[in-house]
């Protein structure tokens, strides 16, 4: 018997969170559609996995069963899949890095050069990921290692280092009433419409919305958008505002778009992030001590020039 890996994703979520509602939202699917697909898995298998009721999803006995074996084979399948992708390209001296856009700010030059000097021979393969993706190819197995800003979902996942805070500041229309001020309180932010990512992102969108630190019902969303051109195309045509970290004003500058800096709201966190369960190659190893040596670095020359 053939069952498609998503149906085994689907079925563990549930299971361990024992509400549809909950899992849905976890994968970032809607609900019926989740519901259609359990039921699929069930009749694949012949066998009643959950007893449903207003409180929640139960496991059955046959259930019980396949929850104790789902999980590891997932995890053997995910390994197999990133150790194939990634002895493919170490046998040609290629490490991937993923990176959500500016993850790594100004340090991604140097940390480069830092890789290339410390790994002869080898090729740093770069490949930027959209926002509907925030492990940057981690999920997937497509990159060795990857830079990237927490928190993202599934970030408990993944090994990583934290390589640099940033604040959260706002973008917004140049005409903005709140634009002609300084500082900006969060809590003036409440009510503004928001230009969000897709709700697949699940809560990476929310946590660019400020949703961490307020009231989820406060929310409002005026337009959504797929990658940086669309986001910023979004604010700069008045259809919302949104938090980015503050180096954002000195990477995306555009006529009619201002950056405010934000009182009231914690910071961003920029990271490598790499796959657990294993120790990393020497490969992946070095370039995560070049992330670590450069951000330092930076850091330190930063504070020195203050």
């Amino acid at each position: 018997m053939d069952i498609d890996t998503r149906l085994l994703r689907y079925f563990v979520a549930v299971a361990e969170e024992g509400h549809l509602t909950r899992a849905a939202r976890r994968l970032y699917v809607s609900q019926p559609a989740l519901t259609k697909q359990i039921k699929l898995l069930e009749q694949q298998l012949g066998v009643e996995l959950f007893i449903r009721s207003r409180t929640g999803m139960t496991l059955t006995e046959p259930g019980r069963i396949f929850a104790a074996h789902a999980p590891h084979l997932l995890t053997g399948w995910d390994r197999m899949l990133r150790e194939t992708k990634s002895g493919a390209s170490h046998a040609a001296r290629v490490l991937r890095v993923g990176f959500i856009a500016s993850a790594a700010i100004e340090f991604t030059p140097r940390i480069v050069e830092a890789f290339h000097a410390a790994q002869p021979g080898w090729r740093l393969e770069l490949r930027e990921f959209g926002w509907l993706d925030p492990t940057a190819g981690l999920a997937d197995g497509d990159v060795d290692a990857a830079l990237v800003r927490y928190p993202f979902p599934g970030h408990e996942n993944y090994r990583s280092e934290i390589l640099f805070t940033e604040p959260r500041w706002i973008a917004l229309p140049e005409t903005h009433p709140l634009a002609g001020r300084a500082e900006i309180e969060f809590r003036d932010l409440w009510d503004q419409p928001f230009v969000a990512a897709p709700a697949e992102s699940g809560w990476w969108r929310d946590f660019w919305m400020g949703l961490d630190e307020r009231p989820a019902d406060t929310a409002v969303i005026g337009a959504i958008s797929h990658s940086t051109d669309e986001w910023l195309t979004a604010i700069g045509n008045g259809f919302g505002i949104s938090f980015t970290p503050a180096s954002s004003a000195r990477f995306y500058p555009r006529p009619g778009i201002a950056y405010r800096p934000v009182r009231g709201i914690g910071p961003s966190r920029a990271a490598v992030a790499w796959p657990s369960g294993s120790e990393p190659g020497a490969a992946v190893r070095t370039f995560i001590d070049c992330c670590l040596r450069v951000c330092a670095t930076g850091r330190d020359e930063d504070t020195s020039t203050r």
